[in-house]
């Protein structure tokens, strides 16, 4: 069950969780700013986008959205802004936090919901009532690892590519930052040397390197521990030089991986224009949230957006298929009505993952992996 998109085109992202900072209140604001790149990647996947969802509409989302199809090919920008807000998410949780506990808390989030995505959409697509194809049984299994991608199988969830990146930055900031003890000084030159190494594995064009440094998504991941560190200290110089060499390399890389020329065969055209302005619009909420401006948006709704978005984000895309083809082509339903319900069941399916699968399994990883020997 291969991603129809091309490498640089990205899907989704997963999100980190919003962890409570020790001492400080909850940024709900952040939880709901996830919900919202979730909602872009949906609107990217349903409409802004050809391949396998064009059988599921039975016509090109051209066809189906002949205006806003423009405006949700931007969607897979979501993804730019998920990594911003895992750098600042990761930064927080790692702080202070020994590498058992900091491994513990990462393993318990991602994947109780992702074990069960995998296994339900494993199922789903088996049906002989569903007309996409099933992986096989070998690289389903393969999948629970979450390293189908370097082992070469095939991916059950087109968007846990992401996963995959989120991975290898744990990886990156666990063993340089966590494993030392995090310091303003140590998470300073973290940023520095990987900003530097990874033009330098971009300019390379090595492969090795491309894996480790990650040079098209480095500068959002680091941007977000630069803004971490703006809402540690809002006066500190270094931090806000990292988030703005951070955005300038971002939205680079984001116009290199995204733009094209236009073309009336391309299924729509992202400007230039467009591109650079979502990514800076990202940094800026995630730096308005930095900042405390967003502070008035304290809502506990909010902290519920942000639990739902990890299982919305695994499900929604491969699921949604389905059910745009039982709702718009099975029951004639119209639509812009089977887009709202389409996002409507998906939200309802992550609810139930959250409640019955992540509230049961994540204390029980957690206690079993943070508890020393």
């Amino acid at each position: 069950m291969t991603s129809t998109l091309a490498r640089p085109v990205p899907e989704a992202s997963r999100p980190a969780e919003t962890e409570k900072p020790r001492g400080r209140p909850r940024l709900r604001a952040l939880d709901g700013l996830r919900l919202v790149a979730a909602l872009m990647v949906a609107a990217y996947h349903y409409g802004g986008r050809g391949g396998d969802v064009t059988t599921a509409w039975g016509s090109s989302p051209k066809t189906q959205f002949p205006t806003l199809h423009e405006y949700f090919a931007y969607g897979c920008l979501g993804v730019q802004v998920f990594f911003v807000i895992s750098g600042f998410v990761i930064c927080m949780s790692g702080w202070d936090r020994p590498l058992r506990s900091f491994f513990a808390s990462r393993a318990s989030r991602l994947l109780p919901a992702y074990w069960a995505a995998v296994l339900l959409v494993t199922a789903v697509f088996a049906l002989p009532v569903v007309v996409h194809d099933a992986v096989s049984p070998s690289d389903a299994l393969v999948n629970l690892t979450m390293l189908q991608q370097p082992l070469g199988a095939d991916r059950v969830l087109g968007v846990c590519w992401t996963l995959w990146v989120e991975i290898r930055f744990y990886a990156l900031f666990a063993l340089c930052v966590v494993m030392p003890g995090a310091t303003r000084q140590r998470v300073i030159l973290f940023c520095a040397v990987w900003t530097m190494a990874a033009a330098i594995a971009d300019a390379a064009d090595e492969p090795l390197l491309d894996l480790v440094l990650m040079p098209e998504y480095a500068p959002f991941f680091v941007g977000g521990i630069g803004l971490y560190l703006v809402h540690r200290d809002r006066g500190d110089a270094y931090a806000w030089g990292i988030v703005a060499v951070s955005w300038l390399v971002g939205q680079h890389h984001a116009v290199r991986d995204l733009w094209h020329a236009p073309s009336p065969d391309a299924f729509s055209y992202r400007s230039s224009f467009g591109i650079v302005l979502i990514v800076t619009l990202g940094f800026l909420a995630v730096a308005a949230i930095a900042l405390g401006r967003l502070s008035w948006a304290n809502w506990r709704w909010l902290t519920v957006a942000g639990a739902l978005t990890y299982p919305f984000y695994l499900v929604h895309e491969h699921l949604g298929w389905v059910v745009i083809h039982g709702l718009h082509r099975g029951l004639g339903v119209g639509s812009a009505a089977t887009f709202a319900l389409t996002v409507a069941a998906m939200l309802l399916l992550a609810w139930l993952l959250n409640r019955y699968v992540e509230e049961t399994l994540a204390p029980r990883i957690r206690a079993a992996l943070s508890r020393v020997r």
